[in-house]
């Protein structure tokens, strides 16, 4: 991966980390916090950039199963 793409995936990570409610994540709006349809139900994710996803399950007030996948 890139390092301008593992700086932004790192800052998006922390922000995924301190976010306290699900609710708190679309913004920056730049985030596109969206719903796991397909294979991976259940799950949420947010854009690094065109290319990767930060995708994760929000369980109890946390984030967990948290991985980086490259959606092309």
């Amino acid at each position: 991966m890139p390092a301008d793409i593992q700086l932004v995936a790192r800052r998006k990570l922390r922000m995924l980390n301190a976010a306290a409610h699900l609710d708190n994540l679309p913004i920056p709006p730049a985030n596109r916090l969206e719903a796991s349809k397909g294979e991976r139900p259940g799950q949420y994710r947010i854009r690094i950039n065109d290319q990767w996803r930060i995708c994760f399950r929000w369980m109890e007030g946390d984030v967990v199963q948290v991985e980086i996948v490259d959606y092309h």
